[in-house]
Protein backbone atom coordinates (compact mmCIF):
# COMPACT_ATOMS: atom_id res chain seq x y z
CA UNK A 1 0.00 0.00 0.00
CA UNK A 2 2.86 2.36 0.69
CA UNK A 3 3.93 2.30 -2.95
CA UNK A 4 0.39 3.08 -4.07
CA UNK A 5 0.14 5.83 -1.44
CA UNK A 6 3.43 7.29 -2.63
CA UNK A 7 2.14 7.27 -6.22
CA UNK A 8 -1.02 9.15 -5.22
CA UNK A 9 0.95 11.68 -3.20
CA UNK A 10 3.43 12.37 -6.00
CA UNK A 11 0.69 12.63 -8.63
CA UNK A 12 -1.11 15.26 -6.54
CA UNK A 13 2.07 17.31 -6.20
CA UNK A 14 3.11 17.00 -9.87
CA UNK A 15 1.35 19.64 -11.99
CA UNK A 16 2.69 18.78 -15.44
CA UNK A 17 1.05 16.22 -17.71
CA UNK A 18 4.38 14.71 -18.77
CA UNK A 19 5.46 14.45 -15.16
CA UNK A 20 2.32 12.50 -14.27
CA UNK A 21 2.86 10.21 -17.25
CA UNK A 22 6.41 9.48 -16.11
CA UNK A 23 5.22 8.63 -12.59
CA UNK A 24 2.55 6.26 -13.92
CA UNK A 25 4.90 4.51 -16.35
CA UNK A 26 7.50 4.02 -13.61
CA UNK A 27 4.84 2.57 -11.33
CA UNK A 28 3.59 0.12 -13.98
CA UNK A 29 7.19 -0.92 -14.64
CA UNK A 30 8.24 -1.45 -11.02
CA UNK A 31 5.09 -2.90 -9.42
CA UNK A 32 4.00 -6.47 -10.05
CA UNK A 33 0.61 -7.96 -10.84
CA UNK A 34 -2.06 -7.71 -9.58
CA UNK A 35 -1.27 -4.52 -7.64
CA UNK A 36 -0.49 -2.40 -10.68
CA UNK A 37 -3.71 -3.43 -12.39
CA UNK A 38 -5.75 -2.65 -9.30
CA UNK A 39 -4.06 0.75 -9.04
CA UNK A 40 -4.96 1.37 -12.69
CA UNK A 41 -8.59 0.40 -12.00
CA UNK A 42 -8.71 2.78 -9.04
CA UNK A 43 -7.37 5.64 -11.14
CA UNK A 44 -9.76 5.03 -14.05
CA UNK A 45 -12.77 4.59 -11.75
CA UNK A 46 -13.26 0.91 -12.56
CA UNK A 47 -12.60 -0.45 -9.06
CA UNK A 48 -15.86 -1.19 -7.27
CA UNK A 49 -15.95 -1.37 -3.45
CA UNK A 50 -19.62 -1.48 -2.59
CA UNK A 51 -19.49 -2.25 1.14
CA UNK A 52 -17.93 1.04 2.28
CA UNK A 53 -19.25 4.56 1.73
CA UNK A 54 -17.78 7.97 2.72
CA UNK A 55 -20.53 8.54 5.33
CA UNK A 56 -19.47 5.31 7.03
CA UNK A 57 -15.92 6.62 7.25
CA UNK A 58 -17.07 9.81 8.98
CA UNK A 59 -19.01 7.75 11.51
CA UNK A 60 -15.97 5.61 12.28
CA UNK A 61 -13.64 8.54 12.89
CA UNK A 62 -16.11 10.52 15.03
CA UNK A 63 -16.53 7.42 17.23
CA UNK A 64 -12.80 7.68 17.93
CA UNK A 65 -12.38 11.42 18.44
CA UNK A 66 -14.40 14.48 19.34
CA UNK A 67 -16.71 15.34 16.38
CA UNK A 68 -16.14 19.07 16.79
CA UNK A 69 -12.36 18.62 16.77
CA UNK A 70 -12.65 16.45 13.67
CA UNK A 71 -14.78 19.12 12.00
CA UNK A 72 -12.17 21.79 12.72
CA UNK A 73 -9.40 19.47 11.46
CA UNK A 74 -11.26 18.66 8.26
CA UNK A 75 -11.97 22.35 7.68
CA UNK A 76 -8.29 23.19 8.05
CA UNK A 77 -6.89 20.33 5.96
CA UNK A 78 -9.60 20.37 3.27
CA UNK A 79 -9.28 16.71 2.22
CA UNK A 80 -11.20 13.89 3.92
CA UNK A 81 -8.66 11.14 3.25
CA UNK A 82 -5.73 13.22 4.43
CA UNK A 83 -7.57 14.37 7.55
CA UNK A 84 -8.69 10.89 8.64
CA UNK A 85 -5.30 9.32 7.93
CA UNK A 86 -3.64 11.88 10.22
CA UNK A 87 -6.14 11.90 13.10
CA UNK A 88 -6.95 8.17 13.19
CA UNK A 89 -5.84 7.02 16.67
CA UNK A 90 -3.15 4.39 17.00
CA UNK A 91 -3.84 1.71 19.62
CA UNK A 92 -1.41 2.21 22.58
CA UNK A 93 1.50 -0.19 22.32
CA UNK A 94 0.25 -1.47 18.97
CA UNK A 95 2.86 -2.12 16.31
CA UNK A 96 1.40 -2.15 12.78
CA UNK A 97 1.50 -5.49 11.05
CA UNK A 98 3.31 -6.03 7.80
CA UNK A 99 2.14 -3.30 5.46
CA UNK A 100 -0.68 -4.89 3.42
CA UNK A 101 -0.40 -4.95 -0.33
CA UNK A 102 -2.94 -3.21 -2.49
CA UNK A 103 -4.39 -6.58 -3.53
CA UNK A 104 -4.73 -7.62 0.14
CA UNK A 105 -6.71 -4.48 0.95
CA UNK A 106 -8.94 -4.67 -2.12
CA UNK A 107 -9.69 -8.36 -1.52
CA UNK A 108 -10.78 -7.70 2.07
CA UNK A 109 -12.90 -4.69 1.18
CA UNK A 110 -14.61 -6.39 -1.77
CA UNK A 111 -15.34 -9.51 0.30
CA UNK A 112 -16.94 -7.46 3.08
CA UNK A 113 -20.70 -7.17 3.37
CA UNK A 114 -22.53 -3.96 4.15
CA UNK A 115 -22.94 -5.06 7.75
CA UNK A 116 -19.29 -5.93 8.43
CA UNK A 117 -17.83 -3.26 6.14
CA UNK A 118 -17.16 -0.77 8.97
CA UNK A 119 -15.37 -3.41 11.04
CA UNK A 120 -13.19 -4.49 8.11
CA UNK A 121 -12.29 -0.91 7.23
CA UNK A 122 -11.49 -0.04 10.85
CA UNK A 123 -9.25 -3.08 11.11
CA UNK A 124 -7.34 -2.09 7.99
CA UNK A 125 -6.85 1.47 9.22
CA UNK A 126 -5.71 0.19 12.64
CA UNK A 127 -3.07 -2.04 11.05
CA UNK A 128 -1.71 0.56 8.62
CA UNK A 129 0.60 3.54 8.89
CA UNK A 130 -0.39 7.06 7.89
CA UNK A 131 0.58 6.73 4.22
CA UNK A 132 -1.21 3.41 3.79
CA UNK A 133 -4.27 4.77 5.62
CA UNK A 134 -4.39 7.67 3.18
CA UNK A 135 -4.39 5.30 0.20
CA UNK A 136 -7.00 2.97 1.73
CA UNK A 137 -9.37 5.86 2.36
CA UNK A 138 -8.87 7.15 -1.18
CA UNK A 139 -9.88 3.71 -2.45
CA UNK A 140 -13.09 3.49 -0.44
CA UNK A 141 -14.25 7.05 -1.08
CA UNK A 142 -13.72 6.60 -4.82
CA UNK A 143 -12.63 10.19 -5.42
CA UNK A 144 -8.86 10.16 -5.88
CA UNK A 145 -8.58 13.84 -6.92
CA UNK A 146 -5.04 13.41 -8.21
CA UNK A 147 -5.35 15.23 -11.52
CA UNK A 148 -5.26 12.07 -13.64
CA UNK A 149 -8.09 11.30 -16.05
CA UNK A 150 -8.89 7.85 -17.40
CA UNK A 151 -7.58 9.04 -20.76
CA UNK A 152 -4.23 10.07 -19.25
CA UNK A 153 -3.92 6.68 -17.50
CA UNK A 154 -4.49 4.94 -20.84
CA UNK A 155 -1.85 7.17 -22.43
CA UNK A 156 0.56 6.07 -19.69
CA UNK A 157 -0.20 2.44 -20.56
CA UNK A 158 0.51 3.19 -24.21
CA UNK A 159 3.83 4.84 -23.29
CA UNK A 160 4.67 1.89 -21.05
CA UNK A 161 4.05 -0.65 -23.82
CA UNK A 162 5.20 1.60 -26.68
CA UNK A 163 1.89 1.22 -28.52
CA UNK A 164 -0.68 3.68 -29.83
CA UNK A 165 -3.21 4.77 -27.20
CA UNK A 166 -5.97 4.00 -29.73
CA UNK A 167 -5.12 0.31 -29.39
CA UNK A 168 -5.63 0.56 -25.63
CA UNK A 169 -8.97 2.34 -25.99
CA UNK A 170 -10.32 -0.16 -28.50
CA UNK A 171 -9.61 -3.03 -26.10
CA UNK A 172 -10.54 -1.32 -22.85
CA UNK A 173 -14.21 -2.22 -22.47
CA UNK A 174 -13.48 -5.89 -23.11
CA UNK A 175 -11.01 -6.04 -20.20
CA UNK A 176 -11.50 -6.34 -16.45
CA UNK A 177 -9.28 -5.51 -13.45
CA UNK A 178 -6.51 -6.35 -12.68
CA UNK A 179 -5.77 -6.43 -16.46
CA UNK A 180 -3.26 -9.31 -16.33
CA UNK A 181 -3.51 -10.06 -20.07
CA UNK A 182 -3.17 -6.37 -20.94
CA UNK A 183 0.07 -5.93 -19.01
CA UNK A 184 1.43 -9.22 -20.37
CA UNK A 185 0.89 -7.91 -23.91
CA UNK A 186 2.41 -4.50 -23.16
CA UNK A 187 5.51 -6.19 -21.72
CA UNK A 188 5.87 -8.43 -24.77
CA UNK A 189 5.12 -11.61 -22.83
CA UNK A 190 1.86 -12.49 -24.60
CA UNK A 191 -0.18 -11.78 -27.71
CA UNK A 192 -2.46 -8.81 -27.90
CA UNK A 193 -5.83 -9.51 -26.19
CA UNK A 194 -8.57 -10.24 -28.67
CA UNK A 195 -11.62 -8.03 -29.10
CA UNK A 196 -14.16 -10.63 -28.02
CA UNK A 197 -16.75 -8.32 -26.46
CA UNK A 198 -19.47 -6.75 -28.56
CA UNK A 199 -20.27 -3.04 -29.06
CA UNK A 200 -16.84 -1.82 -28.01
CA UNK A 201 -15.82 1.83 -27.91
CA UNK A 202 -13.71 3.31 -30.72
CA UNK A 203 -11.34 6.21 -29.99
CA UNK A 204 -12.98 9.45 -31.07
CA UNK A 205 -11.59 11.98 -33.52
CA UNK A 206 -11.05 15.38 -31.91
CA UNK A 207 -10.66 18.87 -33.33
CA UNK A 208 -8.20 21.70 -32.85
CA UNK A 209 -9.31 25.25 -32.06
CA UNK A 210 -8.95 27.79 -34.86
CA UNK A 211 -5.87 29.85 -34.04
CA UNK A 212 -4.60 33.16 -35.31
CA UNK A 213 -3.69 32.86 -38.98
CA UNK A 214 -5.03 29.31 -39.37
CA UNK A 215 -7.85 30.18 -41.75
CA UNK A 216 -5.52 32.17 -44.01
CA UNK A 217 -3.71 28.91 -44.82
CA UNK A 218 -6.89 26.95 -45.58
CA UNK A 219 -9.01 26.80 -48.73
CA UNK A 220 -12.73 27.05 -47.85
CA UNK A 221 -13.55 24.66 -50.69
CA UNK A 222 -11.63 21.88 -48.90
CA UNK A 223 -13.85 22.02 -45.81
CA UNK A 224 -17.39 21.23 -44.79
CA UNK A 225 -18.92 23.28 -41.98
CA UNK A 226 -21.56 22.28 -39.45
CA UNK A 227 -22.88 23.77 -36.24
CA UNK A 228 -21.21 22.94 -32.94
CA UNK A 229 -24.05 22.01 -30.58
CA UNK A 230 -23.87 22.57 -26.84
CA UNK A 231 -24.45 19.00 -25.63
CA UNK A 232 -22.11 16.12 -24.83
CA UNK A 233 -20.16 14.12 -27.38
CA UNK A 234 -21.32 10.51 -27.52
CA UNK A 235 -20.81 7.36 -29.52
CA UNK A 236 -23.80 5.06 -30.02
CA UNK A 237 -22.72 1.48 -30.72
CA UNK A 238 -25.01 -1.48 -31.28
CA UNK A 239 -23.68 -4.90 -32.24
CA UNK A 240 -25.21 -8.34 -31.90
CA UNK A 241 -28.03 -6.95 -29.79
CA UNK A 242 -25.62 -5.30 -27.33
CA UNK A 243 -26.25 -1.57 -26.99
CA UNK A 244 -23.75 0.89 -25.57
CA UNK A 245 -23.76 4.66 -25.35
CA UNK A 246 -20.26 6.01 -24.67
CA UNK A 247 -18.96 9.43 -23.68
CA UNK A 248 -16.04 10.92 -25.61
CA UNK A 249 -13.65 9.45 -23.00
CA UNK A 250 -15.11 5.94 -23.35
CA UNK A 251 -17.31 5.87 -20.25
CA UNK A 252 -20.49 3.84 -20.65
CA UNK A 253 -23.37 6.27 -20.00
CA UNK A 254 -26.16 4.01 -21.26
CA UNK A 255 -27.72 3.79 -17.80
CA UNK A 256 -28.39 7.52 -17.68
CA UNK A 257 -30.15 7.50 -21.08
CA UNK A 258 -32.25 4.31 -21.28
CA UNK A 259 -34.78 6.01 -23.57
CA UNK A 260 -32.11 6.62 -26.20
CA UNK A 261 -30.46 3.21 -25.72
CA UNK A 262 -33.85 1.53 -26.25
CA UNK A 263 -34.10 3.16 -29.68
CA UNK A 264 -30.69 1.80 -30.76
CA UNK A 265 -32.12 -1.12 -32.74
CA UNK A 266 -29.47 -1.08 -35.45
CA UNK A 267 -26.05 -2.53 -36.25
CA UNK A 268 -23.70 0.43 -36.45
CA UNK A 269 -21.46 2.86 -34.57
CA UNK A 270 -22.56 6.50 -34.74
CA UNK A 271 -20.75 9.63 -33.58
CA UNK A 272 -22.63 12.75 -32.55
CA UNK A 273 -23.97 15.06 -29.86
CA UNK A 274 -26.38 14.01 -27.14
CA UNK A 275 -29.09 16.61 -26.51
CA UNK A 276 -32.46 16.73 -24.75
CA UNK A 277 -35.86 17.84 -25.91
CA UNK A 278 -36.95 17.12 -29.44
CA UNK A 279 -34.96 17.55 -32.66
CA UNK A 280 -37.27 20.41 -33.65
CA UNK A 281 -37.18 21.99 -30.17
CA UNK A 282 -33.79 21.34 -28.64
CA UNK A 283 -33.38 21.95 -24.92
CA UNK A 284 -30.56 23.85 -23.24
CA UNK A 285 -27.47 22.40 -21.60
CA UNK A 286 -29.11 23.19 -18.27
CA UNK A 287 -31.92 20.82 -19.28
CA UNK A 288 -29.35 18.19 -20.27
CA UNK A 289 -27.74 18.45 -16.83
CA UNK A 290 -30.94 17.01 -15.35
CA UNK A 291 -29.96 13.72 -17.03
CA UNK A 292 -26.20 13.69 -16.50
CA UNK A 293 -24.33 11.70 -13.82
CA UNK A 294 -27.37 9.67 -12.79
CA UNK A 295 -27.23 5.93 -12.18
CA UNK A 296 -30.95 5.64 -12.82
CA UNK A 297 -33.50 7.97 -14.38
CA UNK A 298 -37.16 8.05 -13.42
CA UNK A 299 -39.87 7.89 -16.09
CA UNK A 300 -40.89 11.42 -15.08
CA UNK A 301 -37.41 12.79 -15.82
CA UNK A 302 -37.28 10.88 -19.12
CA UNK A 303 -40.62 12.32 -20.15
CA UNK A 304 -39.72 15.87 -19.18
CA UNK A 305 -36.20 15.76 -20.64
CA UNK A 306 -36.21 13.16 -23.45
CA UNK A 307 -32.81 12.41 -24.93
CA UNK A 308 -31.89 12.31 -28.60
CA UNK A 309 -28.70 12.17 -30.65
CA UNK A 310 -27.72 14.63 -33.35
CA UNK A 311 -25.45 12.53 -35.59
CA UNK A 312 -22.54 13.91 -37.58
CA UNK A 313 -20.44 10.86 -38.43
CA UNK A 314 -20.59 7.10 -38.82
CA UNK A 315 -17.78 4.68 -37.94
CA UNK A 316 -19.28 1.38 -39.04
CA UNK A 317 -22.46 -0.10 -40.48
CA UNK A 318 -23.32 -3.82 -40.34
CA UNK A 319 -19.79 -4.71 -39.27
CA UNK A 320 -18.11 -2.74 -42.08
CA UNK A 321 -15.48 -0.31 -40.78
CA UNK A 322 -15.94 3.03 -42.55
CA UNK A 323 -13.32 5.07 -40.69
CA UNK A 324 -10.77 4.95 -43.51
CA UNK A 325 -13.21 6.51 -45.97
CA UNK A 326 -13.04 10.28 -46.57
CA UNK A 327 -15.57 12.39 -44.67
CA UNK A 328 -17.50 13.12 -47.89
CA UNK A 329 -18.22 9.40 -48.40
CA UNK A 330 -18.97 8.74 -44.74
CA UNK A 331 -21.45 11.60 -44.86
CA UNK A 332 -23.29 9.94 -47.76
CA UNK A 333 -23.51 6.68 -45.79
CA UNK A 334 -24.74 8.57 -42.71
CA UNK A 335 -27.44 10.50 -44.59
CA UNK A 336 -28.86 7.25 -45.96
CA UNK A 337 -28.60 5.39 -42.64
CA UNK A 338 -30.29 8.12 -40.55
CA UNK A 339 -33.45 7.70 -42.62
CA UNK A 340 -33.87 4.18 -41.19
CA UNK A 341 -33.83 5.35 -37.53
CA UNK A 342 -36.45 6.74 -35.16
CA UNK A 343 -36.62 10.47 -36.06
CA UNK A 344 -37.54 11.41 -32.50
CA UNK A 345 -34.27 9.92 -31.19
CA UNK A 346 -31.80 10.42 -34.06
CA UNK A 347 -31.42 13.27 -36.49
CA UNK A 348 -28.71 14.54 -38.83
CA UNK A 349 -26.46 17.47 -37.99
CA UNK A 350 -27.01 19.85 -40.92
CA UNK A 351 -24.15 21.21 -42.99
CA UNK A 352 -23.70 24.98 -43.20
CA UNK A 353 -23.38 26.45 -46.68
CA UNK A 354 -20.71 29.16 -46.96
CA UNK A 355 -18.60 30.71 -49.69
CA UNK A 356 -15.65 32.15 -47.75
CA UNK A 357 -14.35 32.51 -44.20
CA UNK A 358 -15.85 35.97 -43.77
CA UNK A 359 -19.33 34.70 -44.55
CA UNK A 360 -18.88 31.80 -42.13
CA UNK A 361 -17.62 34.12 -39.40
CA UNK A 362 -20.77 36.23 -39.69
CA UNK A 363 -22.88 33.10 -39.22
CA UNK A 364 -20.68 31.97 -36.33
CA UNK A 365 -21.27 35.26 -34.52
CA UNK A 366 -25.06 35.05 -34.97
CA UNK A 367 -26.07 31.36 -35.11
CA UNK A 368 -29.72 30.41 -35.70
CA UNK A 369 -30.15 28.62 -32.35
CA UNK A 370 -29.17 29.68 -28.79
CA UNK A 371 -27.50 26.37 -27.93
CA UNK A 372 -25.09 26.55 -30.86
CA UNK A 373 -21.63 27.41 -29.51
CA UNK A 374 -19.80 27.78 -32.82
CA UNK A 375 -19.00 25.89 -35.98
CA UNK A 376 -16.98 22.79 -36.87
CA UNK A 377 -14.74 22.62 -39.93
CA UNK A 378 -14.00 19.19 -41.44
CA UNK A 379 -11.88 18.43 -44.47
CA UNK A 380 -13.96 16.65 -47.08
CA UNK A 381 -11.13 14.17 -47.70
CA UNK A 382 -10.31 13.39 -44.04
CA UNK A 383 -10.51 9.82 -42.70
CA UNK A 384 -11.76 9.28 -39.17
CA UNK A 385 -8.54 9.30 -37.12
CA UNK A 386 -8.22 8.66 -33.40
CA UNK A 387 -6.95 11.52 -31.28
CA UNK A 388 -6.41 15.12 -32.29
CA UNK A 389 -4.55 15.25 -35.62
CA UNK A 390 -3.62 18.75 -36.76
CA UNK A 391 -5.46 19.92 -39.86
CA UNK A 392 -8.49 17.71 -40.64
CA UNK A 393 -10.95 19.07 -38.06
CA UNK A 394 -11.20 22.50 -36.45
CA UNK A 395 -13.59 24.00 -33.91
CA UNK A 396 -14.38 27.70 -34.20
CA UNK A 397 -16.29 28.63 -31.08
CA UNK A 398 -18.23 31.80 -30.39
CA UNK A 399 -16.36 34.45 -28.44
CA UNK A 400 -17.12 34.14 -24.70
CA UNK A 401 -19.25 36.69 -22.88
CA UNK A 402 -17.72 38.64 -20.01
CA UNK A 403 -19.18 40.37 -16.98
CA UNK A 404 -17.65 42.29 -14.08
CA UNK A 405 -18.82 40.67 -10.84
CA UNK A 406 -17.99 41.08 -7.16
CA UNK A 407 -16.45 38.29 -5.07
CA UNK A 408 -18.94 37.26 -2.34
CA UNK A 409 -17.87 33.88 -0.94
CA UNK A 410 -14.75 31.71 -1.06
CA UNK A 411 -14.25 28.04 -0.22
CA UNK A 412 -11.16 25.94 0.29
CA UNK A 413 -10.05 23.80 -2.64
CA UNK A 414 -9.05 20.14 -2.67
CA UNK A 415 -5.77 18.30 -3.16
CA UNK A 416 -2.86 20.65 -3.69
CA UNK A 417 -5.27 23.60 -3.29
CA UNK A 418 -6.55 22.49 0.12
CA UNK A 419 -4.57 25.27 1.83
CA UNK A 420 -6.03 27.99 -0.41
CA UNK A 421 -9.44 29.57 -0.82
CA UNK A 422 -9.76 28.77 -4.51
CA UNK A 423 -13.49 28.30 -5.22
CA UNK A 424 -15.23 31.64 -5.66
CA UNK A 425 -18.89 32.65 -5.70
CA UNK A 426 -19.49 36.04 -7.30
CA UNK A 427 -22.48 38.31 -7.83
CA UNK A 428 -23.79 41.38 -9.62
CA UNK A 429 -25.92 44.29 -8.41
CA UNK A 430 -29.69 44.09 -8.28
CA UNK A 431 -32.43 46.36 -6.98
CA UNK A 432 -33.33 50.05 -7.22
CA UNK A 433 -30.75 52.79 -6.91
CA UNK A 434 -29.84 53.42 -3.30
CA UNK A 435 -30.98 49.94 -2.22
CA UNK A 436 -28.78 47.74 -4.40
CA UNK A 437 -27.72 44.31 -3.21
CA UNK A 438 -25.43 41.65 -4.62
CA UNK A 439 -27.08 38.49 -5.96
CA UNK A 440 -24.92 35.43 -6.73
CA UNK A 441 -24.77 34.55 -10.42
CA UNK A 442 -22.03 31.91 -10.60
CA UNK A 443 -19.11 30.02 -9.12
CA UNK A 444 -15.65 29.52 -10.62
CA UNK A 445 -12.46 27.81 -9.56
CA UNK A 446 -10.12 28.24 -12.52
CA UNK A 447 -8.87 30.80 -15.01
CA UNK A 448 -6.31 32.45 -12.72
CA UNK A 449 -2.57 31.87 -12.31
CA UNK A 450 -0.89 30.45 -9.20
CA UNK A 451 0.32 33.93 -8.31
CA UNK A 452 -3.20 35.34 -8.68
CA UNK A 453 -4.51 32.50 -6.50
CA UNK A 454 -2.18 33.63 -3.70
CA UNK A 455 -3.37 37.22 -4.12
CA UNK A 456 -7.06 36.28 -3.94
CA UNK A 457 -6.43 33.95 -1.00
CA UNK A 458 -4.78 36.79 0.94
CA UNK A 459 -7.69 39.09 0.09
CA UNK A 460 -10.16 36.48 1.37
CA UNK A 461 -8.30 36.01 4.66
CA UNK A 462 -7.90 39.75 5.19
CA UNK A 463 -11.52 40.58 4.39
CA UNK A 464 -13.53 37.73 5.94
CA UNK A 465 -16.73 38.90 7.63
CA UNK A 466 -18.43 35.55 8.35
CA UNK A 467 -17.57 31.84 8.32
CA UNK A 468 -19.81 28.91 7.42
CA UNK A 469 -17.70 25.77 7.87
CA UNK A 470 -15.19 25.73 4.98
CA UNK A 471 -16.83 28.78 3.36
CA UNK A 472 -15.95 32.39 4.09
CA UNK A 473 -18.11 35.40 3.35
CA UNK A 474 -15.93 38.34 2.32
CA UNK A 475 -16.44 42.09 2.51
CA UNK A 476 -18.45 43.11 -0.53
CA UNK A 477 -20.38 46.36 -0.65
CA UNK A 478 -20.56 49.52 -2.76
CA UNK A 479 -17.29 50.81 -1.32
CA UNK A 480 -15.14 47.72 -0.66
CA UNK A 481 -14.54 44.39 -2.33
CA UNK A 482 -12.81 42.65 -5.21
CA UNK A 483 -14.15 42.84 -8.76
CA UNK A 484 -13.60 39.79 -10.99
CA UNK A 485 -13.94 39.79 -14.75
CA UNK A 486 -15.77 36.54 -15.42
CA UNK A 487 -15.89 34.88 -18.84
CA UNK A 488 -18.67 32.41 -19.66
CA UNK A 489 -20.04 30.54 -22.67
CA UNK A 490 -23.73 31.22 -22.19
CA UNK A 491 -26.65 31.74 -19.83
CA UNK A 492 -29.75 29.77 -18.90
CA UNK A 493 -32.78 30.79 -16.92
CA UNK A 494 -32.82 29.16 -13.48
CA UNK A 495 -35.46 28.86 -10.77
CA UNK A 496 -32.85 27.47 -8.34
CA UNK A 497 -30.90 30.72 -8.09
CA UNK A 498 -32.09 34.01 -6.61
CA UNK A 499 -30.69 35.87 -9.60
CA UNK A 500 -32.77 33.77 -12.01
CA UNK A 501 -29.75 32.93 -14.19
CA UNK A 502 -27.16 30.14 -14.40
CA UNK A 503 -23.84 30.57 -16.18
CA UNK A 504 -22.32 28.04 -18.57
CA UNK A 505 -18.61 27.34 -17.96
CA UNK A 506 -17.75 30.44 -15.91
CA UNK A 507 -14.06 31.15 -15.25
CA UNK A 508 -12.04 34.06 -13.91
CA UNK A 509 -10.48 35.89 -16.85
CA UNK A 510 -9.02 38.90 -15.02
CA UNK A 511 -8.69 40.42 -11.55
CA UNK A 512 -10.00 43.98 -11.60
CA UNK A 513 -8.11 45.47 -8.67
CA UNK A 514 -8.51 48.81 -10.45
CA UNK A 515 -12.30 48.78 -10.61
CA UNK A 516 -14.57 50.05 -7.78
CA UNK A 517 -17.20 47.52 -6.71
CA UNK A 518 -19.96 50.07 -7.35
CA UNK A 519 -19.08 49.91 -11.07
CA UNK A 520 -19.57 46.14 -11.35
CA UNK A 521 -22.35 44.98 -13.70
CA UNK A 522 -26.03 44.76 -12.84
CA UNK A 523 -28.38 41.80 -13.21
CA UNK A 524 -30.08 43.60 -16.10
CA UNK A 525 -26.91 43.09 -18.15
CA UNK A 526 -27.30 39.31 -17.88
CA UNK A 527 -31.06 39.42 -18.38
CA UNK A 528 -30.50 41.31 -21.62
CA UNK A 529 -28.28 38.47 -22.85
CA UNK A 530 -31.04 35.99 -22.09
CA UNK A 531 -33.60 38.08 -23.93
Amino acid sequence: MNRFAELLDRLVLTPSRNGKLTLLVDYFRSVEDPDRGLALAAITGDLNIAAVKPAMLRTLVTERMDPVLFGYSYDYVGDLAETVSLVWPQTPGHIPNREPTLSDVVAKLQAASRSDGPKVLAGLLDSAGISARFAIIKLVTGGLRIGVSARLAKQALADFGKVDVAEIEELWHGLTPPYISLFAWLEGKAEKPQRTALALFSPVMLSNPVGDGDLEKLDPADYAAEWKWDGIRVQAVCEGGVRRLYSRTGDDVSGAFPDLAEAMNFSAALDGELLVGEPAATGTFSDLQQRLNRKSVTPKIQQRYPAFMRCYDVLQIDGEDLRALPFRERRVHLEAFIKTLDPSRFDLSPLVDFTDWQALEEMRRAPPHPIIEGVMLKRWDSPYLAGRPKGPWFKWKRDPHTVDAVLMYAQRGHGKRSSFYSDYTFGVWSGPEGAEELVPVGKAYFGFTDEELKQIDKFVRDNTVERFGPVRSVRADRKQGLVLEVAFEGLNRSTRHKSGVAMRFPRISRLRWDKPTAEADRIETLQALLD
